[in-house]
């Protein structure tokens, strides 16, 4: 009987430390995700009040601490590459979430197979 009982205590404390890891692991993707939309959003805003400028417009884009004179299309061109990169690892960090939280319904499916074995033997 003092076997099961410490079969049982080892996997739920594996459980109880996955499911610490993954909440963690879940709550830096949530935080990021929230980043990258606001980064994304930035972008939007950005791109839609330059794009009611004229083309004669000087625009200037910060290169590391300074400030470069660019021309009104490559600065639109710049702005939607970042909205496209922000969708992606969107994208990647909500596939991510997705494969955490059926890593740890499996890992608690599991354990609730193995107290009902033991309660059956």
């Amino acid at each position: 009987m003092s076997k099961v009982d410490l079969e049982l205590k080892k996997a739920f404390a594996e459980l109880q430390e996955k499911q610490i890891e993954t909440s963690q692991k879940l709550r830096l993707a949530d935080i990021q995700i929230e980043n990258l939309k606001k980064n994304k959003q930035h972008a939007v805003f950005t791109e839609r009040e330059i794009s009611a400028l004229s083309d004669s417009t000087k625009t200037y884009e910060s290169v590391g601490r300074i400030f470069m004179a660019t021309p009104i299309e490559t600065v639109k061109n710049n702005l939607q590459k970042k909205q496209n990169v922000a969708e992606e690892k969107i994208k990647v960090l909500e596939n991510n979430k997705a494969y955490l939280e059926n890593s740890l319904k499996e890992a608690t499916n599991s354990l609730r197979e193995l107290v009902n074995q033991k309660k059956e033997s």
